[in-house]
């Protein structure tokens, strides 16, 4: 029964951190006060009660086969091929946010790749039909695979603690931030701060005006972090940064209209 109880702890972990990183935001927006943010809302449409229980019964699939590949690896001979170690003095204090940061470069690699590649044609209705069946997403869509594209995502497991020496408090930092990035990109409600439009993080950073808009065209902007891939082999939707400032000008007002009208103009 005791290991048993092991066993299942990443599965149950990944499950408690999906309720609460998706689940929260999902009742303020959607449930409880969605008017109240209706000047962030991406897309006028909402989704429906029938797409909120597709992507929450995917979503806890997809969890439940993350949780199996964890689980395989950390408690079974594998272990011995992977980096994680269990010491934190083993490496200077500054690995660790350091092996973070390595693991979301790797992971946004691994995903843009990825992610395009299941948009093939000859892949396309067999991987990542589902998830594009959320055209307005919402949190709950954020792990919203078939089972294909599931074992396809999870997948970063592996690759990072085979690739990069990792603490178990990195690993869980990793997973609580790419579940956050995941879930922001699904929101269907832009939250950045006014002041990045115009800082240069945001000729880096993935918005969710920038995910949102692959669900709402289907191809282009296929990065998870960043928009670095996407730009560097021309896969960035080119009605980007207007649909962003488009937005802007819904939430703030005054000072974003002339930034669009001389947008338009060129």
């Amino acid at each position: 029964m005791e290991e048993l109880f092991k066993i299942s702890g990443p599965t149950v972990t990944l499950l408690i951190r999906y309720f609460l990183i998706a689940g929260i935001p999902f009742l303020i927006l959607y449930m409880l006060w969605p008017t109240k943010f209706s000047k962030n809302k991406i897309q006028e449409r909402l989704a429906q009660n029938k797409d909120f229980m597709r992507e929450f019964a995917h979503s806890i699939k997809t969890n439940l086969i993350l949780g199996g590949i964890i689980a395989v690896i950390v408690f079974t001979p594998l272990r011995a091929y992977t980096q994680i170690y269990l010491d934190a003095a083993a490496y200077p204090s500054w690995w660790m946010p350091v092996s973070v940061l390595l693991a979301v470069l790797v992971h946004d690699t691994y995903f843009y790749w990825m992610h395009r590649t299941l948009h093939h044609p000859a892949l396309y209705k067999a991987t990542h039909l589902m998830h594009h069946k959320s055209t307005n997403p919402t949190p709950l869509a954020s792990f919203s695979f078939n089972a294909i594209e599931s074992v396809t995502e999870s997948l970063i497991f592996p690759i990072v603690v085979l690739l990069i020496p990792m603490h178990p408090i990195a690993l869980v930092s990793f997973g609580v931030l790419s579940t956050i990035v995941n879930v922001y990109g699904h929101l269907g409600f832009e939250v950045a701060p006014k002041w990045l439009r115009h800082s240069f993080l945001f000729e880096i950073v993935n918005t969710s005006v920038h995910h949102n808009l692959h669900h709402e065209k289907f191809n282009g902007n296929y990065g998870y972090y960043f928009r670095i891939w996407d730009r560097l082999m021309g896969t960035e939707n080119p009605d980007y940064v207007r649909q962003y400032d488009v937005i802007q000008e819904q939430r703030f007002g005054s000072g974003v209209e002339l930034k669009i009208a001389e947008e338009c103009k060129m």
